[in-house]
């Protein structure tokens, strides 16, 4: 089952020194196929809205809302099912410092 893992900032992070390294958390995943593609995200002010309404195409800059926390990057994950991208999560960095949402793939009939 494919779960896309967001990769959130936190204004809270965990107060416990970290000395994680993400790119063996990388690694490992790459080597056991469990990690389809990543990639970190430009900060939100470099972002750009589309929106149609009416025919009219908008387009803005930034980010739509403002909030604390922002996605910074992003995981696919290959897993059996939910509580192994859960295991795979709570070992990246980012479970300490920011936040991971799991969100798995529609699957269509």
């Amino acid at each position: 089952m494919k779960y896309m893992m967001f990769v959130v900032t936190d204004h809270e992070p965990d107060a416990t020194p970290d000395d994680s390294d993400v790119n063996l958390w990388v690694d490992e995943l790459d080597a056991n196929g469990k990690r389809v593609i990543g990639e970190v995200l430009e900060p939100p002010a470099k972002s750009t809205i589309v929106r149609v309404r009416d025919g009219r195409r908008h387009v803005t800059d930034g980010p739509f809302a403002e909030t604390k926390e922002w996605i910074c990057g992003f995981d696919i994950l290959e897993c059996e099912n939910l509580d192994e991208a859960i295991e795979i999560a709570a070992k990246h960095p980012m479970a300490r410092n920011g936040q991971l949402e799991l969100r798995p793939f529609m699957v269509w009939e």
